[in-house]
């Protein structure tokens, strides 16, 4: 048995949940049998749910870092403006559902989908990615660069 499928999931107070009547406090994920698609699909259903019930009361939060002389980020209206050191600026709309704000060297990515929100930063990091030698570019506020030492001059 799932040790995650099995688990049930707390639906708080002010969410609601259409699956059948009388579903007001808890859902319990159950599989129809055990054949071998069904048992390893019964985690993931059960956190997809989850997910979807903590996106509701909560929300999730990406938050990205630029760093690098001239790179910049801006927001106009529901798009984002990206200056990357290339030849034009990078312009990305919010997807629906999502939305983005810029605070200095920040971009902080908000919304209920999980899925979506992680989508979203993996593309504007995409834009730019941490480079090994000086570290610039777009990172996670969490990730860690792995830097790397450069040339050495001749003797």
């Amino acid at each position: 048995m799932s040790r995650i499928g099995k688990m049930p999931i707390a639906i708080p107070a002010g969410v609601t949940v259409d699956v059948a009547e009388n579903n007001t406090t808890e859902v319990i994920v159950s599989r129809p049998n055990d054949l071998k698609r069904n048992k390893s699909l019964h985690g993931l259903t059960r956190t997809l749910i989850n997910n979807m019930v903590i996106g509701v009361t909560q929300g999730y939060e990406k938050s990205l870092e630029i760093n690098g002389v001239g790179y910049k980020a801006a927001k106009e209206g529901k798009k984002l403006v990206l200056s990357l050191g290339y030849s034009h600026p990078v312009n990305m709309m919010d997807p629906e559902g999502i939305e983005s704000s810029v605070d200095n060297n920040k971009i902080i990515i908000k919304g209920i989908d999980k899925e979506k929100v992680g989508q979203y930063a993996a593309e504007i990091r995409d834009k730019r990615r941490p480079e090994p030698y000086k570290g610039k570019g777009i990172k996670y506020s969490d990730e860690v660069i792995r830097r790397k030492a450069g040339k050495t001059g001749k003797k």
